[in-house]
This record gives structure tokens, C-alpha cells and sequence, in this order.
């Protein structure tokens, strides 16, 4: 269970750290969503799939976790999807959290995707991190 709360807790530091990035919110006006309320106006980031399991720190055993973030434009090409995944990167690659709880390791991003969706009017840009957390 200690796993699980560690990924509660390094989602609840993302969200509040990309919530008062000036330069993510300058390109989504605050949109970050865990769960799109009906009739969202684009562009927004969404929280994505998320995966953790057991890490040996060598003192404890921590959490390692694969974590997505997407980010949905219809600006009519990918340079909108682009430039957020960039202020993504920016605001995420190596920062300074401090999960409730956790000891952040690392934080560092592994890839980034964007694609055009099926209903040709609608980019979805994905970018991964992996992280390491231990308890405190």
C-alpha cells in the first residue's frame, strides 16, 4: 500500500507545480485536468496513465513511476501541441517536488508523441517522466 500513496502523492505535487507554472499557464490558461469537465475549451493538459511499482533504493524500498501527461489542441497543426509539451518538459524534467510523504529521487522525462486524433481536427501530444520516490 505504501506504493500506492506514493503515487497519490507525486500526482498531487505535479498538479500543484504545473498549476502555478506561469509559462504552462500562459499557453493552457490554467486548464490541467485529473478528470475534462464537459466542454472544455482547448488547449488543455490532461493527467495520464500511470504506472508504479516496487524500487529498491538500497536503504528502503521506494517507488518507481511512469507517468504520462497529455495535452489536446486543435490549433490545426502540431506547433500548439508542441510548444506545450515543451513548457511540460520545462517545468517538470529534474524539478524540485516534495510529495507528501516521499523523497523525490529523480524526476526526469524518458519520450514525448504527438498525433493527430481521429476525428482529424483534434492534436493529442504525450509526453512520459519516470520518477524514483522513497518514504520519508
Amino acid at each position: 500500500m505504501p506504493t500506492m500513496n506514493a503515487d497519490l502523492a507525486l500526482q498531487r505535487a505535479i498538479y500543484a507545480h504545473l498549476a502555478g507554472d506561469a509559462a504552462l499557464n500562459a499557453l493552457v490558461d490554467g486548464r490541467i485536468y485529473d478528470s475534462v469537465p464537459g466542454e472544455a475549451a482547448f488547449p488543455y493538459v490532461t493527467i495520464g496513465d500511470a504506472l508504479v511499482k516496487a524500487f529498491d533504493t538500497g536503504d528502503t524500498c521506494g517507488a518507481e513511476h511512469r507517468l504520462a501527461l497529455n495535452v489536446w489542441s486543435r490549433a490545426g497543426g502540431r506547433s500548439e501541441a508542441k510548444a506545450i509539451l515543451g513548457a511540460l518538459h520545462a517545468a517538470l524534467h529534474d524539478a524540485p517536488l516534495t510529495p507528501e510523504g516521499q523523497s523525490l529521487i529523480n524526476l526526469r522525462f524518458a519520450e514525448a508523441e504527438t498525433r493527430r486524433e481521429p476525428d482529424g481536427t483534434t492534436w493529442r501530444g504525450v509526453i512520459r517522466f519516470r520518477a524514483v520516490t522513497e518514504p520519508i
